[in-house]
């Protein structure tokens, strides 16, 4: 074929038009693909919102603040007989005994049952005096019963009363998540019902360094603000994989940092908050240390997954299950042990009296054993008794982690690892990190020791604490009020 070049212009030319021409409708297509995908997965959100938001309720609390008395109250001779018998009038009105004020909040919750159970956190009811529940259709349940809570893992469990038809989410499983994931969280911020707020699952596992509480939290991108507390973190089947619980913030602001309660964890305190209204802690004996990258090669292990036993408390389930220090620990049951805050995770909520097989690693060797798990109450880890905390106190044995990270002294009182706000241990100025050395003028070295001994409080109401700031010791006196 001979080509002139005005032939070859010609066909140059048509075949730029040609290649044009596919080039945009091939872009064309992928436009169409992409916003196609955008579209369902819009529908996919607009389907679990509208699943889910009929099951989301708002959770209102009320909880009584003390009254200031002005020098006028119980125990004062100042009081409303004293004026009348002495002066023949009412006491003065800016001089009256103050009534009860009442704090008022609102977060979230969800209904995981036809008959009325909800699931949200321990931080949005604990103290509250009266819970009201408030439904998406705007029908309000007063006087909520409060079914039991668990500080450490911040679930609690309400129970609406004498219902059989209530809309409710399905629990799905949250070891089932991958990170990267989407996942969408519904609540109430700033008292805003019904709110969605969309992301990915950012993190699992995430910890935050507090060895008093469970930590093992899903920490996702979507933003959970001040009311969503309590409401449900659900995944694309509309299923509620966690408990929105808390942001990471510096300045009490969404910063794209927000942690959930896995809902597997939440499902297993439900079941022990239903049977008994109380959750019993699993307890092993042992102290768990991580192991470092420098660690490996001297026990004899292909990675640094697992946990180092490093102390075996005497006639503990470990003890008795032939568990050993220096034995490192890398899965409980069918859980795999990532590091030492795994083992009192997976511990802890394993029911006591319960078989549990695990595989460790001796002299580099693999090995199972199974361990009948205790309660955490035959334990010098026990939790801070009731009337502990009505004084405002959560205390733990100073064991040699305890003792690095609040820097005291290993085996010597009890630390404080938290103190209610507006508390006696509060009014009387104890603080996070004071180690208490005696209650009523016994020693405690343990938990159990400090229950015991703040026993005798009970009918006196006065505790009297000898604290410890550094090098400094004084006696402390907490007084509760009515």
């Amino acid at each position: 074929m001979n080509l002139t070049k005005q032939n070859v212009s010609t066909m140059l030319a048509i075949l730029i038009v040609m290649s044009s021409l596919c080039g945009s409708a091939l872009a064309t297509d992928v436009d169409t693909n992409g916003i196609e995908t955008l579209r369902k997965t819009s529908k996919a959100f607009s389907g679990v919102a509208k699943q889910a938001t009929p099951a989301v309720v708002a959770v209102q609390v009320r909880t009584k603040i003390e009254a200031q008395s002005m020098g006028f109250g119980p125990g004062s001779p100042f009081d409303e007989d004293f004026f009348e018998r002495f002066f023949g009038r009412p006491m003065p009105r800016g001089q009256q005994r103050q009534q009860p004020r009442y704090q008022e909040g609102q977060a979230s919750g969800f209904v995981i049952s036809a008959d009325g159970y909800i699931l949200t956190n321990n931080h949005v009811v604990e103290d509250a005096d009266e819970i009201t529940v408030v439904m998406g259709d705007g029908q309000e349940y007063e006087k909520v019963k409060l079914v039991g809570t668990d500080d450490k893992a911040d679930v609690a469990l309400l129970k609406i009363e004498n219902v059989d038809d209530l809309p409710y989410l399905e629990l799905g499983n949250s070891d089932e998540l991958e990170m990267g994931e989407w996942v969408i969280a519904i609540g109430n911020p700033f008292g805003l019902t019904e709110t969605l707020t969309v992301g990915v699952v950012s993190a699992l596992g995430r910890k935050l360094g507090r060895p008093d509480v469970y930590q093992d939290f899903i920490q996702t991108d979507a933003a959970i603000n001040p009311g969503n507390s309590g409401g449900p973190l659900l995944n694309l089947e509309g299923k509620v994989v966690g408990i929105n619980s808390a942001i990471i913030t510096g300045d009490r602001g969404y910063m794209g940092i927000g942690l959930a309660v896995p809902i597997n964890v939440a499902k297993a305190i439900k079941e022990q908050l239903i049977a008994t209204g109380k959750v019993h802690r699993g307890y092993l004996g042992v102290l768990p240390q991580d192991i470092e990258p420098e660690m490996v090669d001297l026990f004899k292990l292909k990675d640094n997954k697992g946990a180092i036993i490093i102390n075996v408390e005497e006639d503990s389930p470990a003890d008795k299950a032939g568990l050993e220090k220096d034995d490192v620990i890398i899965k409980i049951g069918d859980k795999k042990v990532e590091d030492g805050q795994d083992v009192r995770n997976i511990v802890s909520f394993i029911v006591p009296e319960t078989e549990v097989e695990f595989t460790i690693v001796r002299n580099g060797k693999e090995k199972k054993l199974t361990v009948k798990i205790g309660s955490r109450q035959e334990s010098n880890l026990a939790e801070t008794s009731d009337l502990g905390k009505k004084f405002g106190l959560t205390v733990a044995t100073i064991d040699e982690e305890v003792a690095d990270q609040y820097n005291v002294e290993e085996g010597k009182g009890v630390v404080v690892v938290e103190v209610k706000s507006g508390s006696p241990a509060a009014r009387a100025g104890i603080r996070k990190g004071m180690v208490i050395l005696e209650v009523n003028r016994t020693e405690v070295n343990t938990v159990g020791e400090f229950n015991e001994a703040i026993a005798e409080s009970e009918d006196s109401k006065k505790a009297l604490l000898l604290v410890k700031t550094g090098r400094y010791a004084q006696y402390v006196v907490l007084v509760l009020r009515d």
